[in-house]
């Protein structure tokens, strides 16, 4: 492939996709992937600040989309139902760059510092971008936070069943799973003693 090809970007995602499942993400350089996609490392610069980015790129969009998600419908909505419709937009945002990644009964990038780390200031952005959503509504702030938090818990717990099932159902489907066992294990308000 000539390195001046269209889709640069997509070729070194697949490339660091493919040696992260061969070798593992801490194990793969910057160099390895621009040889792999035929590219150079100064390419690679400017579309990832670095290897971690190629797996978070599309999660730097989900604030957006959970702001735009917040916004729909009726303000009478309720979060759960404001979480419900956002679901399958972030879950289509994430499922098709981790199928890619899905290794045997483990993900490649479990117990990975680099990726945790990554994962983590994400995760965080998620969290306040839900939660400032929420606020927006008019929902009050510490209910925002505890939904916004319990939403990130829940894609979570989500992607990683997904990753494990190898991709078996529909990580949409699995999110909204997720999402109903949280609602049905608190059952009924209970009155206060």
């Amino acid at each position: 492939m000539s390195r001046w090809e269209p889709g640069a970007r997509e070729r070194l995602e697949r490339a660091a996709l493919d040696l992260f499942v061969e070798h593992g993400f801490d194990d793969v350089t910057v160099p390895q992937i621009t040889a792999r996609a035929g590219l150079t490392t100064r390419t690679f610069f400017r579309h990832f600040a670095d290897k971690r980015e190629v797996l978070f790129s599309e999660a730097d969009r989900m604030p957006a989309l959970v702001a735009q998600a917040g916004r729909r419908g009726t303000p009478e909505r309720s979060p759960v139902d404001v979480v419900r419709l956002g679901l399958p937009s972030v879950a289509e945002a994430f499922e098709g760059r981790l199928e890619q990644a899905c290794s045997g009964e483990r993900p490649w990038s479990a117990g990975t510092t680099g990726c945790a780390s990554a994962s983590l200031r994400k995760m965080e952005a998620l969290v306040e971008a839900i939660a400032s959503a929420f606020r927006d509504r008019g929902v009050e702030p510490l209910t925002a936070a505890v939904v916004a938090e319990t939403v990130v818990g829940v894609v979570k717990v989500a992607l990683r069943r997904w990753i494990d099932s190898g991709g078996a159902e529909p990580l949409a489907g699995t999110m909204q799973t997720a999402l109903q066992r949280v609602g049905s294990s608190f059952g009924p308000p209970q009155a206060a003693d």
